[in-house]
């Protein structure tokens, strides 16, 4: 196993720069945080972590090089991954101001930013899952990952001993966001800005998806 820790090392770097970096599983898990709070932010961030093992699934088996190679496959992919995060979106964009215990127009105050009422552990999980399932860069992340970085020759017990590393290590970055974002005095912060928060985070969630729509397999 030993012969193996110059590869782990070099696995756990790459994946530690592309889970750091901002993008459609961030957001979410930020939107988690401010909007809902801790509990559903962290479940978001579990549900995040096991979309990482789906990955590792089907890079281990080849699928994920059919996916990459296939662009009827690839374009379906990016296209649920896009409708995803636009049908979030558009919810966000719907927020309105919170004023006196209502919304603006009468409406209860589920419409109000931190009113809301939050998600049960499954919606929260399921929502980081698919958001972390339906990226096509984590697909094309992976599949370079497991065909350029890992040597072919490497056991399979190995390389998936390294996709535990990296769901398991997903989850913990996430679940730090989480436990940051979710503080009450950043929340407060941030709540301020009332239903323009949730907006905002809904037209990042939008020029996400049209991200993810505008994506290329190469």
């Amino acid at each position: 196993m030993t012969n193996y820790w110059p590869e782990f090392l070099l696995v756990a770097l790459a994946h530690l720069v592309a889970v750091a970096s901002p993008g459609p599983d961030f957001a979410m898990v930020l939107r988690q945080s401010i909007t809902f709070g801790r509990r559903p932010a962290i479940w978001t961030s579990i549900g995040i972590g096991m979309g990482i093992f789906l990955h590792v699934a089907y890079s281990l088996l080849g699928i994920g090089l059919l996916v990459r190679s296939s662009v009827l496959a690839f374009n379906i992919l990016k296209w649920l991954g896009a409708i995803y995060l636009a049908w979030i979106g558009q919810k966000a964009l719907r927020a309105r101001p919170f004023v006196n215990g209502t919304a603006a127009g009468g409406n209860a105050t589920a419409g109000a930013v931190g009113a809301q009422p939050p998600p049960g552990r499954r919606a929260a999980f399921v929502t980081g899952f698919l958001t972390n399932a339906l990226n096509p860069k984590a697909t094309l992340f992976f599949v370079s990952l497991f065909s350029v970085v890992i040597n072919p020759r490497t056991p399979v017990i190995v390389q998936s001993a390294y996709g535990v590393w990296m769901a398991l290590a997903t989850m913990g970055w996430f679940t730090l966001v989480s436990l940051f974002f979710s503080q009450e005095r950043v929340r407060a912060a941030f709540l301020r800005c009332g239903h323009w928060f949730e907006r905002a985070m809904g037209v990042i969630l939008l020029a996400l998806g049209l991200r993810l729509a505008l994506a290329t397999a190469r």
